[in-house]
């Protein structure tokens, strides 16, 4: 889910009823936490089978409205924990302190709330290699997952590889570039070749470049198409033809100056 594009309550129901998708990534900042909690109740899906992911907005930084703010997401989500939360950005916009204070304060409650079992794991998103460095530092658990954009055009193998050397998963959003992947040559042909659609070609090839990758859509047969890319396999010399497509460009937030 996500503040733009919409919000749709029929998506995420037949998502979860007919297309056996159990992971739900929001977050505050997307508006939607309570309508989620609708959604997830006319499924009827058990809690204990879903992996509900959401996250704090930069308004909650710190030690103590972090743990306040998760508690407030649990109620409007309608659960006792969630099974990952993740600090939504790193930059904190706070007055007299600097950003590696707040993030690590912050991290301080986050260790906590994974403690108390309130969160099963805890984890970053939009963090470069120089923030989780700063976080190593600083506190005492590692990130359980850093969520960062991730598509053919916007491939950060470096933080890849440093996550991996770690343990820490990579989880990577926006696998179509925000519809920019879909129009471009090179994809619509893989995708012909393979008798795919581009968003299935980005979807595969973000899989096999071993990311947790979280496509996402407001449109059921969408959802459905979205989720028929485990019954092939692009062929190695295609996966580079992709991983070469790399340009550095963000169709989303770019951390590098924070």
């Amino acid at each position: 889910t996500s503040h733009q594009g919409g919000y749709s309550h029929d998506a995420v129901v037949h998502a979860l009823q007919k297309c056996g998708i159990r992971h739900i990534d929001t977050a505050k900042r997307y508006g939607c936490e309570s309508l989620l909690q609708k959604a997830i109740e006319e499924s009827g899906v058990k809690r204990e089978d879903l992996w509900i992911t959401t996250k704090l907005w930069h308004s909650d930084y710190g030690y103590e409205n972090t743990k306040k703010a998760c508690l407030e997401s649990c109620e409007r989500l309608g659960v006792k924990y969630l099974d990952l939360y993740l600090i939504h950005w790193p930059d904190a916009h706070v007055l007299g302190k600097s950003n590696r204070e707040v993030r690590a304060e912050t991290w301080r409650a986050m260790e906590e709330l994974y403690e108390k079992g309130l969160c099963r794991s805890i984890g970053v998103s939009n963090f470069l290699i120089s923030h989780l460095e700063q976080l190593k530092e600083d506190c005492v658990i590692t990130p359980h997952v850093n969520q960062v954009e991730y598509h053919p055009f916007q491939r950060p193998q470096e933080l890849v590889n440093y996550c991996r050397s770690r343990d820490i998963v990579f989880e990577g959003y926006c696998p179509l570039a925000k519809g920019e992947a879909l129009t471009h040559p090179t994809i619509i042909q893989l995708a012909k070749k393979y008798g795919r659609t581009p968003a299935q070609i980005c979807i595969r090839w973000s899989i096999q470049n071993g990311i947790v990758t979280i496509p996402k859509s407001t449109k059921a047969e969408r959802i459905q198409e979205n989720c028929k890319v485990f019954d092939f396999t692009i062929a190695e010399d295609d996966v580079e033809i992709l991983n070469g497509m790399h340009d550095g460009r963000h169709v989303s937030w770019d951390p590098s100056h924070i």
